[in-house]
């Protein structure tokens, strides 16, 4: 099967389904840091989308789109702006001409703007004693099945801000020592999991 892995440089996914013997690669604006230059389309990844794939993972950024980016917009008004063409970006790819799909993104504004996604998981449900929500939006895939349901107590984590939004309170978090560009690559046990089973 011939897979694109959009928008990843760390090339996790692309690996994995590697390891199963399939035809993919990652492709994103940044060259790779995964090892595996020959795999990686380093460019725009919708110049990508005609080219004969037979399932596409994708990996839009979520600066503009996560709860977390999105109390910024009230600030600073010119974010909104990038919000919707973070948001066009990932119509782009959901509703591109690909027999089988999957974005992923955080919780945000993807569920108001387009609908609920169809699967929410966290990496301690694929083996890793992590917690990441992960937004899975699926055309033509089933819903991943958990491989393990690990015991993870939640990371002791710094408040950036507490807010309200539509009658709700909440709270935006991020976890210490880690940059955006690690806290975005994906978990092995998740990328296992997708090889293993949409592969």
């Amino acid at each position: 099967m011939k897979v694109l892995i959009a928008c990843e440089e760390s090339q996790v996914v692309c690996k994995a389904f590697r390891a199963k013997g399939h035809e993919a690669y990652s492709c994103d604006i940044l060259p790779c840091s995964g090892g595996h230059p020959e795999w990686h389309i380093q460019g725009d990844v919708l110049e990508q989308l005609d080219s004969g794939w037979d399932m596409m993972i994708a990996h839009p950024p979520c600066t503009y789109l996560c709860v977390a980016g999105l109390h910024y917009s009230k600030k600073d008004p010119t974010r909104m702006n990038k919000t919707e063409k973070a948001y066009e970006f990932f119509r782009k790819l959901y509703d591109s001409d690909i027999p089988k799909i999957a974005v992923e993104n955080p919780v945000g504004i993807v569920s108001t703007f387009f609908r609920k996604p169809d699967q929410i998981i966290d990496p301690f449900q694929f083996g890793q004693a992590e917690r990441k929500k992960t937004c899975l939006w699926l055309n033509g895939l089933p819903r991943l099945i958990p491989t393990t349901n690990l015991e993870v107590k939640p990371y002791k984590t710094i408040v950036r801000k507490t807010g309200r939004q539509a009658g709700k309170t909440y709270n935006y978090y991020w976890r210490q020592g880690k940059s955006a560009k690690e806290r975005s690559k994906t978990f092995q046990g998740i990328a296992d999991a997708m090889a293993s089973q949409w592969g």
